[in-house]
């Protein structure tokens, strides 16, 4: 069975250092009895996967303004998409795709179905996240409470949907940010299911307490957490870090669930196509 199930990371981080590839292939090696994958460096070298030679898509969160690219890497990767979507629609052979935070937003814009904006201030640290409409017997959801905890770290926020253009592609909103009595803003769309194999999260779900313990090793980064949130909440961060009915919980399901449903699919058809 090794090797037969081939996975594209899409590598969205401009060669920042960060903790979410290493989370990702953390969880992908959960799997590795069953899957290979290669990673490729979309903004930093415009690598990008032959569409053919893969089953299932991780595309990562990054940094900076997801509206902005430098006219190759990006009109690659929104090509990459559509090219996808179009395969998924032309073939019983489906290909699986997790879009990540950055991914996220800019999958978003692509499609048409929401607004992009920047935040009045950066949303960072450990999160209540909310399943809406469908969100609630979505199956990347399934082991999970509502409301779950996330880790969010983010500049940018997907608002405003458009309704129209939502119900015409056949997608669903399935989850929303906090709950903010205190505030009047709109609450950001934290995860879209574009369709069956399609899939979206503003958040960061590959996140575990490492990565986040990992940035308070940064002196200036933890005072700059301090500042923003307050000592009692940043506390409570932490608190909440090693609780294992939160961001161990989402780590050890969000992801996961992609992954078995995708497997499970591509199996299924590779099965009836060998018959």
């Amino acid at each position: 069975m090794n090797g037969q199930i081939k996975i594209a990371v899409l590598d969205m981080y401009d060669g920042e250092p960060n903790q979410g590839m290493r989370c990702i292939f953390d969880i992908i090696n959960r799997f590795n009895q069953m899957v290979t994958f290669q990673v490729f460096d979309v903004r930093g070298k415009n690598e990008f996967p032959e569409i053919k030679k893969f089953d299932i898509f991780i595309s990562t969160g990054g940094p900076g303004n997801p509206l902005e690219g430098d006219g190759k890497w990006d009109v690659n990767y929104f090509n990459l998409i559509d090219s996808l979507w179009n395969w998924n629609k032309e073939n019983e052979m489906k290909k699986h795709v997790l879009f990540i935070c950055h991914s996220f937003q800019m999958a978003c814009k692509h499609f048409g179905l929401a607004e992009i904006n920047k935040r009045k201030d950066t949303s960072f640290g450990v999160m209540t996240t909310h399943k809406v409409n469908e969100g609630f017997t979505d199956p990347l959801f399934e082991g999970l409470e509502n409301p779950f905890y996330s880790i969010d770290s983010r500049d940018f926020q997907v608002v405003q949907p458009k309704l129209k253009n939502i119900k015409k592609m056949g997608a669903k909103i399935i989850a929303l940010e906090k709950i903010r009595d205190h505030v009047q803003y709109e609450r950001a769309i934290m995860g879209i299911r574009f369709s069956n194999e399609f899939v979206g999260l503003q958040f960061h779900p590959e996140a575990d307490p490492l990565s986040f313990l990992a940035h308070m090793r940064n002196k200036s980064f933890k005072e700059k957490i301090i500042k923003m949130k307050g000592r009692p909440k940043f506390l409570k961060m932490l608190e909440d870090l090693v609780d294992e009915e939160k961001i161990y919980r989402t780590n050890e399901t969000i992801i996961p669930n992609f992954l078995r449903i995708a497997i499970n699919d591509l199996m299924k058809h590779k099965k009836i196509l060998s018959n």
